[in-house]
């Protein structure tokens, strides 16, 4: 049985894969939401969160309207619409070759699609890296899979409101 740290959330939105996959990348910005571990205001600047579509594409942080990326927060590693995106992702407190991963799947059910994220790769940083918070490994899963699961039900909500259930 394997010992890595995997935080896994998920949820159902009333959409088909491909729509749901839209959702989660293009529209990433209107669902994702801020707070003071991640995405906080810079210079007093909220900015926009926006994915570059295909594999090499990056998870941006922009600032400003110029499509000039301020931060780059991860790089897209699989690219599958309605089916799966896989994607690295740093932070602010992460170095270059920092990161961690995380693996989406898209999957038709009766009432639309479940949308399963699982986030890994936190062991290869090492426990005194900040994406602990001082945490052991048990802490981390659950404090991680709150955040996941708080982002997927924003997730949610702007898929119902856009089916307009």
């Amino acid at each position: 049985m394997s010992t890595e740290t995997r935080v896994r959330a998920m949820t159902t939105v009333p959409l088909e894969p491909s729509e749901a996959f839209v959702l989660f990348t293009d529209e990433v910005d209107s669902w994702w939401r801020r707070g003071p571990r991640f995405r906080p205001a810079v210079d007093g600047r909220e900015g926009e969160l926006r994915f570059e579509a295909g594999e090499g594409g990056r998870l941006l942080e922009v600032y400003d309207h110029s499509g000039t990326a301020d931060f780059e927060l991860g790089r897209v590693l699989v690219w599958e619409p309605g089916k799966r995106l896989v994607f690295h992702m740093g932070g602010r407190d992460f170095g270059p070759d920092e990161w961690t991963e995380v693996d989406v799947r898209f999957e038709r059910i009766e009432t639309g699609t479940r949308v399963t994220v699982e986030h890994t790769g936190f062991d290869e940083l090492g426990q005194d890296h900040g994406v602990w918070h001082g945490q052991g490994p048990e802490a981390l899963v659950g404090s991680m899979g709150l955040w996941w699961g708080d982002l997927l039900v924003a997730m949610r909500g702007a898929a119902v409101r856009a089916e307009g259930r």
